[in-house]
């Protein structure tokens, strides 16, 4: 069963709402870098009160680059996705694996999927 017009038109919407979250996410993590490297800079000193205080800094810019990193990788996989849905429309929704239709249902929750997810390997 291939996809309706209408369920086309829903699927491309939820790429762009899904493209536009990640977006936000990436603004986000860029301004926080910011803040924090212009709050670094106003300081009298760069030495912490507290040792700990180096730990949860450290920890906080770390978990932040490792975000941004996996939004990035979203975004590619979006974007991968949307070129898919506009350059080829035949091979959107298309299993890789099985060259079955990917339920519309999975394509509502995860857009960019590329695989039926039944048994497949670690593509989504």
């Amino acid at each position: 069963m291939s996809l309706t017009a209408q369920q086309r038109e829903h699927l491309e919407a939820r790429l762009q709402e899904e493209r536009e979250r990640v977006l936000r996410l990436l603004r986000r993590s860029d301004e926080n870098r910011s803040v924090s490297e212009s709050e670094r800079s106003g300081e009298i000193s760069n030495l912490p009160f507290h040792l700990a205080d180096i730990g949860s800094e450290t920890y906080e810019q770390e978990m932040d680059m490792v975000l941004a990193q996996r939004a990035s990788e979203e975004l590619r996989v979006i974007d991968d996705a949307l070129r898919r849905f506009y350059e080829a429309p035949d091979r959107y929704g298309i299993c890789e694996d099985t060259g079955e239709p990917i339920p519309f249902e999975r394509l509502d929750l995860i857009p960019w999927a590329r695989t039926c997810g039944e048994g497949t390997g670690a593509r989504t």
